[in-house]
């Protein structure tokens, strides 16, 4: 199927394709500066060693929102109600089986309380980010390749090739990427490509008081990770998609989407 940009966008497209020409033009150049600009100038971390994915535990998650916030914090994303790297979303299965799903802020203020006339079978809350896919459609709907898989398997976006045009946003079948309101450059979850490459945790994981989230490498045994996806219940989101998700679910059933 043929893409088309909307005529309201058409003219904020083209400038920011001209402002990035000189980007394009050194394109090539790419591969060379790659380690120093993705591994933080990083000349020991070698990615072909690596294979980086994360798990959420459904059982553990509370809710509070912590990651949330860290995220931004890390990252820096905006603090407001629209943009998010990770957000948390809270399922309420009622006695009638309805599924009801709300994330107020993102869940970085928590949840409120349920109405009293809601019958509530069961409450669960579920993280949601980029999944990294193995298959990701936001790399094959990018027109100038700004958005590209690392080779230590995760989904990177280059905002100095990056022109803005959502393709990329519209492809996501997550809703995980978003157009940065100052950059206008598209903005996601990069596993805090920064932290890892140094050897530390994602800022997600790191402040979880539950350690709901497990981020490991799946080319070492001992791994937490690896041991996770060997003895849990694991299931990813909208495997119909064949986008193969490297964000694993433990514990979630049907109703996650």
């Amino acid at each position: 199927m043929k893409m088309e940009i909307p005529n309201m966008l058409r003219r904020e497209f083209l400038s920011n394709c001209v402002r990035k020409l000189p980007a394009l033009a050194a394109m090539a150049s790419v591969t060379a500066s790659w380690k120093s600009v993705w591994a933080g100038g990083n000349d020991n971390y070698d990615p072909s060693e690596h294979d980086y994915a994360m798990a959420i535990d459904i059982h553990k998650c509370i809710g509070c929102g912590r990651c949330v916030e860290a995220c931004k914090k890390e990252n820096n994303v905006p603090m407001d109600d629209t943009h998010f790297r990770t957000w948390v979303e809270r399922y309420v299965i009622s006695e009638e089986g309805e599924t009801l799903v709300d994330s107020p802020h993102g869940g970085m203020n928590g949840f409120p309380e349920l109405k009293e006339d809601v019958k509530v079978l069961r409450t669960f809350f579920v993280p949601k980010l980029c999944n990294h896919c193995e298959n990701p459609p936001c790399v094959q709907v990018c027109p100038v390749g700004a958005t590209f898989v690392s080779p230590d398997g995760v989904v990177l976006v280059d905002e100095d090739y990056c022109v803005g045009c959502r393709y990329c946003i519209q492809a996501c079948p997550y809703g995980a990427r978003f157009l940065h309101p100052v950059k206008k450059v598209a903005e996601k979850c990069t596993f805090c490509y920064h932290r890892i490459t140094k050897g530390m945790l994602p800022a997600c994981v790191e402040v979880c008081p539950t350690q709901a989230r497990i981020f490991g490498d799946k080319k070492k045994t001992s791994s937490p990770l690896r041991r996770f996806l060997r003895f849990m219940d694991i299931t990813v989101l909208k495997p119909w998609m064949n986008t193969k998700p490297k964000v694993y679910y433990g514990g979630a059933d049907g109703e996650v989407t």
